[in-house]
């Protein structure tokens, strides 16, 4: 196992338990204690995931968080807490990929982590269509509209490609949840709403009808050619 994290945490004792926990199963592992630190730990290292606090000394974690996800598509798990549904909501709004609320369990952790990872490698490498102007290319984990490369989060990859690959099924908010998360999550079906935004925000054209539809009542689908 050759992936590196890096831990922004200012609680020193959290961040040598995940460190302890993480190196232990085979992570590289790198840790800052301030939002700036992060930043700068981040260009050095070039991590594959980042866990990320949101009550930082210097700065804010949701910009810290924003910085992040203008600078890559490194997935992001967030840690907080407060296990507030709006603290949730935003961080996912602004590029996260992934929350846990403190006290959490580490085999969880390692668990998300795993997942998280995992859904990096693409499992088939058919190109796909949608339309007539975008081409998800799954060998490269690249998406391309009207032939320029768009920038998507992992999971917001995840979820395009779940309904691109079931074109006219229709998705409950629950079904794409356990699809693309893998996890339990105590009924924030928003998130999937908050990913489906942020996909037509990116994909969709202004001419044209959304390439994934509200199916109101039940969930989502993207319609077929």
């Amino acid at each position: 196992m050759n992936e590196t994290i890096l831990i922004i945490e200012d609680e020193e004792s959290i961040c040598d338990i995940l460190s302890y926990s993480l190196r232990n199963v085979g992570y590289k592992v790198h840790c800052a204690f301030t939002g700036q630190d992060g930043l700068r730990l981040f260009e050095r290292c070039e991590p594959d995931l980042i866990l990320l606090d949101l009550m930082l000394p210097d700065a804010n974690g949701f910009d810290i968080c924003k910085q992040l996800v203008n600078m890559s598509n490194v997935p992001i798990l967030m840690l907080t807490a407060r296990d507030d549904i709006v603290d949730k909501v935003l961080g996912l709004e602004l590029g996260a990929d992934d929350y846990m609320t403190k006290p959490f369990d580490i085999r969880e952790v390692i668990a998300r982590i795993k997942t998280a990872l995992r859904r990096r490698i693409a499992p088939l490498a058919t190109t796909i269509l949608i339309h007539d102007y975008i081409r998800i290319e799954p060998a490269s984990h690249t998406v391309f509209k009207d032939g320029e490369p768009v920038a998507l989060k992992p999971k917001e990859y995840e979820l395009l490609l779940l309904f691109a690959r079931n074109k006219n099924q229709v998705f409950t908010r629950e079904a794409a949840l356990d699809a693309v998360w893998d996890m339990d999550y105590d009924g924030e079906l928003r998130t999937i709403d908050v990913h489906v935004q942020r996909l037509r925000k990116k994909l969709d054209k202004p001419t044209r009808p959304s390439i994934i539809e509200t199916v109101f009542g039940v969930g989502y689908k993207m319609i077929g050619d």
